[in-house]
């Protein structure tokens, strides 16, 4: 394999998959984000609690998170490509069937089990296809794929309001179902960089001898092909398990502004067309974020796990205040600092998620990681519409996501903490030692065989030194070879 393929082209046609990727953001996640402006109206309908109306939400949220790891080993099998067209059909069936709006059970089964299985099959694969595709400058292009669901979403908050009023909030359904059947068109466009590559490194990997360790760990290095079976095991690793606990409490509360933002301004008595607005400048506020902090971490200033606690502290604080409105202009104002710290945060959290794993795992951590942060998401509109029952004021939704966030950030702290410490122990065990000869530790039985082998060689007149011994699993290979020295002689051998 050649090591033009091995590398990630970083630009080239990676700029138009990224490209894709905005689309495909802007087409699921942007829809979520603005369901919002459903929820008055389908709870009408219904004439159900806040509670029971935001397990719609709910369920779409945790389907997209717990879809995540069916997605990540559906791309390693098959493509990227294909995976993205099976969830714009399934995204185009869950608002298709929600048209019908039987009854509260059917709306949990469309627009928010179908939905969210598709947001999960085309979100998936289009944001791992652009980690794969760029190495140097991958934050720079995970920010502008994201951003696709501001743009999109700007854009969304007006047009959904102007369908309601036009349509129904059940004609307006199945209209957005119809555009998002433009993700399919989005995931044939969607080249695959390493699938013409794997043949290629499995017919390598063939020919390589047994032995020949050395060739095989820098044919895996360079590959870009990341391991053809999903690894569970990440949950073992305790980086990841903080990440993933992080993931959790931040999904708890990122999703319950938007569904509540609008309900606030009800309250407050703000007029529908001022509150459709809300959303739109939370949207512009929010791509502007991502855009800016893309490229300031592009710049490696500073470290992007640092970014992240700074802007989930951010966040926090901007939700702790944003009740504390009482009309339009206070609104907007604290929905636009709300709104610019989230797109901050969501331009680097996959960023963090690469560095704490690397890219070796990243599709299996990916998928996992949405997995484990569905519980979140899943928990976390429900507890919030409980909450507003309870108190009666839409405000306390708002007071809970802040408070959560606070203990997330705690989280991300502990995580750079334990990388911070593995740092400083790597570079304590890799000081050069004073002798001559280093060897890793030796059992005592694979000391004597080495001995006599080494015995053999001079019993025949061959002087050999022992130069090398790499131990890989339960096999170990050792390494002699014959020089010019007379005496055989071992130093520093750890029994």
């Amino acid at each position: 394999m050649q090591a033009k393929d091995s590398n990630p082209p970083d630009g080239g046609y990676g700029w138009v998959v990224v490209l894709l990727a905005f689309m495909v953001m802007g087409l699921t996640v942007a829809v979520l984000k603005t369901f919002g402006l459903f929820f008055v109206e389908i709870q009408q309908h219904f004439d159900e609690l806040a509670s029971t109306t935001s397990w719609i939400t709910s369920i779409t949220i945790a389907v997209f998170h717990l879809g995540a790891p069916v997605a990540s080993s559906l791309c390693v099998q098959y493509t990227h490509r294909t995976v993205v067209i099976t969830g714009g059909l399934l995204a185009f069936s869950g608002m298709a069937l929600g048209f019908f709006g039987l009854n509260m059970v059917w709306m949990y089964a469309t627009t928010g089990f179908l939905q969210g299985l598709g947001i999960s099959f085309s979100w998936t694969p289009a944001i791992s296809i652009v980690s794969h595709y760029f190495s140097k400058k991958r934050a720079l292009a995970n920010a502008i794929a994201s951003a696709g669901e501001c743009a999109f979403a700007f854009m969304f908050g007006p047009f959904f309001q102007w369908l309601i009023s036009q349509y129904g909030w059940k004609g307006a359904l199945l209209i957005i179902g119809g555009i998002q059947l433009n993700i399919c068109v989005c995931g044939v466009l969607m080249r695959p960089l390493a699938s013409s590559c794997f043949l290629e490194a499995s017919h390598f990997e063939t020919e390589i001898p047994p032995g020949n360790d050395a060739s095989r760990t820098d044919k895996e290095d360079k590959s870009p092909i990341m391991h053809k079976t999903f690894n569970w095991m990440l949950v073992r690793r305790p980086e990841f398990v903080l990440y993933a606990i992080f993931g959790i409490l931040a999904a708890m509360s990122f999703f319950v502004p938007p569904l509540f933002l609008v309900p606030l301004s009800y309250s407050l008595g703000i007029d529908e067309s001022w509150t459709a607005s809300l959303l739109s400048i939370l949207a512009m506020v929010d791509f502007g974020g991502r855009l800016l902090c893309g490229w300031y971490a592009n710049l490696h200033v500073t470290k992007t796990i640092h970014l992240l606690a700074m802007a989930i502290t951010l966040i926090s604080t901007s939700l702790m205040l944003l009740p504390l409105a009482n009309n339009y202009l206070s609104l907007a104002i604290f929905t636009g600092f709300y709104g610019f710290f989230f797109g901050t945060t969501v331009a680097i959290h996959i960023t963090v998620l690469a560095d704490v794993v690397g890219m070796t795992e990243f599709d299996s951590a990916l998928g996992l990681f949405m997995l484990i942060r569905s519980t979140g998401g899943f928990v976390g509109p429900p507890l919030a519409g409980l909450i507003v029952d309870m108190a009666g004021d839409y405000r306390a939704g708002f007071y809970m996501a802040g408070a959560v966030l606070v203990l997330s950030a705690g989280f991300l702290i502990v995580l750079d903490r334990l990388q911070q410490r593995k740092i400083r122990g790597s570079k304590i065990r890799t000081k050069p030692e004073k002798s001559t000869l280093t060897y890793p530790s030796l059992r005592s039985w694979e000391l004597m065989i080495l001995i006599a082998m080494v015995l053999q060689f001079q019993a025949v007149g061959s002087p050999v030194s022992l130069i090398g011994v790499e131990s890989r699993g339960k096999e170990s290979v050792k390494h002699l070879c014959l020089v010019d020295v007379p005496v055989f002689e071992v130093t520093n051998l750890n029994l």
